[in-house]
C-alpha cells in the first residue's frame, strides 16, 4: 500500500521535472549561443544555432591563453583545498575533543564568520594584504581563501568528528601513539567522506570566484579563468560569442570533477548532520 502510485506522487514528479527544466534554461542559453556567430546572438538569442560555430571555441581558447590560466586556477584551487583540509580538520578535532567553554566560543565564532559578507571587509583586507606583501601572489590568495573558507569547513568537520568513538583514540594512546599520531593515523582516515565533501564544495567556490582574484591578482601572468574571461567584455564592445565559449571551456574541467565525485557530497553532509 505504501508504494502505490497516487495522483499526489504524479503531481510532485511533474513539479520536479518542471523545476529541473527551469534550472537547465541558463545552460541552454550558454551552450546554444556559444555556437553562434556574434550577429546571430544579437538577433535570435533564444533560437538554436543555424550553423554550429566551433571557431568560437578555438578563438576563445587562444585568446584566453587557456593552458596558463587553467594552470593558475588549478594551482590556486588545489593549494587552497590542501591548506583548508589540513588546518580545518585539526582545528575541528581539537574543538570537539577539548571539553571547555572556550572551545564552544571559538567554534561559534567560526560559524558566525560565515555570515559576514565579503564586500564589507574587502577594502581593509586589501590594505592589510598590501602591507603584508600578499598582493600579486598565489600564496597570498591561498592564505585569504583559508581565512574565508575556514568557517564552513570547520563546521562540516566538527559535526562529523562528533560521531567518531573516543575509545578508538584512547586505545591508540594506550599503545603509545602520540596525540598528533592519533589524529593522522586513526581519526583523519575516518574523515574521508567529509573531506571529499569539503574539497568539492570549496573547489566549486574557489574555481569560479571572481571578486577576490580580481582584487588580489593584478599581474596578467597570474590570471585565473574567470579573470581571463572577463576581458572579453570591454567598455564599448562585448564579445558574447567568445565569452560564452570561454565560459564553457572554463566550466568543463569542474563539471568533470563534480560529476565524478558528486556521490560523496550527500554522504558526507548527511553523515556530518546526524552526528
Amino acid at each position: 500500500m505504501g508504494n502505490k502510485y497516487t495522483g499526489k506522487k504524479f503531481t510532485v514528479e511533474i513539479f520536479a521535472i518542471i523545476l529541473g527544466l527551469l534550472f537547465l534554461v541558463p545552460f541552454y542559453y550558454v551552450i546554444s549561443n556559444s555556437l553562434k556567430p556574434f550577429s546571430e546572438i544579437l538577433t535570435s538569442t533564444s533560437a538554436l544555432p543555424k550553423v554550429l560555430q566551433f571557431e568560437n571555441y578555438i578563438n576563445a581558447f587562444e585568446k584566453l591563453d587557456f593552458f596558463k590560466v587553467f594552470t593558475n586556477s588549478l594551482i590556486i584551487t588545489v593549494a587552497s583545498n590542501i591548506v583548508l583540509v589540513v588546518f580545518c580538520s585539526m582545528a575541528a578535532y581539537m574543538l570537539v575533543r577539548t571539553k571547555k567553554k572556550i572551545s564552544n566560543i571559538i567554534f561559534m565564532t567560526f560559524v558566525a564568520a560565515m555570515i559576514i559578507p565579503f564586500q564589507s571587509i574587502m577594502i581593509p583586507l586589501i590594505k592589510t594584504a598590501g602591507s603584508l606583501n600578499l598582493l600579486n601572489s598565489i600564496w597570498g590568495i591561498v592564505i585569504m581563501y583559508l581565512g574565508f573558507g575556514s568557517g564552513m569547513t570547520i563546521f562540516l568537520y566538527h559535526g562529523f568528528i562528533k560521531g567518531i568513538p573516543v575509545e578508538l583514540e584512547e586505545a591508540a594512546i594506550i599503545d603509545g601513539c602520540s596525540r598528533f599520531g592519533v589524529f593522522w593515523r586513526i581519526v583523519f582516515p575516518l574523515l574521508k567522506p567529509i573531506t571529499v565533501t569539503t574539497v568539492i564544495l570549496n573547489s566549486l567556490w574557489i574555481w569560479n570566484d571572481f571578486l577576490l582574484p580580481s582584487l588580489v591578482l593584478q599581474n596578467p601572468e597570474l590570471r585565473t579563468i574567470p579573470l581571463a574571461t572577463f576581458f572579453f567584455f570591454g567598455q564599448y564592445t562585448k564579445q558574447w560569442d567568445l565569452a560564452l565559449a570561454a565560459l564553457m571551456i572554463g566550466i568543463v574541467p569542474l563539471l568533470i570533477f563534480f560529476f565524478a565525485m558528486q556521490k560523496h557530497i550527500i554522504k558526507g553532509i548527511t553523515s556530518g548532520s546526524i552526528k
